[in-house]
């Protein structure tokens, strides 16, 4: 179930929400980042690793949402790293006592009563301003900013050219921004987020988003500047041009509900301020 796209780093998709579980291997065993999404395919994932003679040796949630927050036991008891303030967001949620109940009632209906919760969110947080995973392994930057979810992180694989994104630069989903209820601005921080990015792109081989196809080094400017076009656009209430919206791939129509929705949060938002 992995595919090398580049030396010593592969990927699984999922297929419900072509989610992108990376693997990179290290000395003694593998960094995991983003695994998901059923039991079956953790297991799955597992099993391959070990076959391989590579277990688990650390974990990293780019971010938040819970579909970057999973684990099975099948992985092992290994340090799950995140942002100070990935882990401390899961921590909130699972101090609430009905919080795996909240967490079941937000899956998928497809993948619900197939996606484990036991392990959910047990991130540890690293160290405000760490800029490394600490692990065996090839060095791994951790470029945190506050586009799309608290304390989310893209990963760049420095020695094998890789840029993990997390959920930024897809191809099927436009961009989420954060919480509008909130005190910061999600358009601002969702560009800023996309500047540290383009900081980082002359310096990508491959780009791994968190949903979507891996793309090479000739797509990732152009994957930027779609996703700063797309909140530009809903930052000035106009009509984006933009395929994942106009012509989306089969079975991803419903993205535009996503961009419908923000569009009136936008909206809502400038009316009150």
């Amino acid at each position: 179930m992995l595919t090398q796209i580049a030396e010593g780093v592969l990927i699984h998709r999922s297929e419900l929400l072509q989610n992108n579980t990376v693997v990179v291997r290290g000395r003694a065993g593998v960094l995991l980042i983003d695994p998901g999404l059923t039991g079956d395919e953790l297991t799955c994932l597992a099993n391959d690793l070990s076959g391989m003679g590579r277990p688990v040796v650390a974990g990293f949630s780019t971010h938040p949402d819970w579909d970057h927050v999973l684990w099975h036991a099948d992985l092992g008891e290994v340090p799950r790293y995140g942002t100070a303030r990935c882990a401390a967001d899961m921590r909130d949620v699972r101090s609430d006592a009905g919080w795996k109940a909240r967490a079941a009632e937000g899956l998928p209906p497809e993948i619900a009563e197939e996606t484990p919760l036991d392990l959910y969110g047990l991130i540890t947080g690293l160290p405000a301003g760490t800029v490394r995973i600490p692990w065996d392994g090839p060095e791994v930057r951790i470029i945190e900013h506050p586009a799309h979810a608290p304390g989310h992180a893209a990963l760049l694989i420095e020695e094998r050219g890789v840029l993990v994104a997390g959920d930024m630069l897809s191809d099927v989903f436009v961009p989420m921004l954060g919480d509008f209820d909130g005190t910061g601005d999600p358009v601002e921080d969702y560009l800023g987020g996309l500047r540290l990015l383009e900081n980082v792109a002359d310096d990508v081989d491959v780009l791994v988003p968190g949903h979507g196809s891996v793309c090479g080094a000739d797509q990732v400017h152009a994957r930027i500047e779609q996703d700063r076009a797309y909140v530009h656009a809903l930052r000035d209430g106009g009509a984006p041009d933009d395929p994942r919206i106009d012509s989306p791939k089969p079975g991803w129509e419903w993205v535009s509900d996503i961009h419908a929705g923000q569009l009136q949060q936008v909206a809502r938002r400038k009316g009150a301020s």
